[in-house]
């Protein structure tokens, strides 16, 4: 697992962290099942506090991207509720969008963003 944190970045490390792992995931370098490495291996590796890692591991968690196994640790398990995810997602789009609009960003030049990014997936 290859995880590359900005420290120079205004973005909290803990959410680099959640970020990366959910581009993991979507980009099949994660799978259903796979175990992510202990809070305090991943904070080693990557030299961030192990409360950083373990705070990441549970907004994961809360999301609905991995659970917690008593012998494994961390899960990857993306079975969280379709209905859920998606209004979730509605909310997250709601504020992209009108930030796009307040940029004049067509709904075309959105379309084809998006088409862009699965293509991205879909090559994977």
């Amino acid at each position: 697992m290859y995880i590359e944190i900005d420290f120079n970045s205004d973005e909290a490390l803990y959410i680099q962290l959640r970020n990366q792992i959910i581009m993991g995931i979507a980009t099949a370098q994660f799978q259903e099942g796979d175990a992510l490495p202990s809070v305090r291996q991943l904070a080693d590796t990557i030299g961030i506090n192990m409360h950083t890692v373990n705070k990441a591991y549970s907004v994961l968690r809360q999301e609905g991207f991995v659970k917690v196994d008593r012998r494994k640790g961390a899960v990857i398990a993306v079975d969280i509720d379709k209905m859920r995810a998606m209004e979730e997602l509605k909310c997250e789009m709601q504020v992209i969008l009108a930030k796009s609009s307040c940029k004049r960003i067509s709904r075309a030049e959105v379309h084809a963003l998006i088409d862009e990014i699965y293509e991205d997936y879909e090559r994977l």
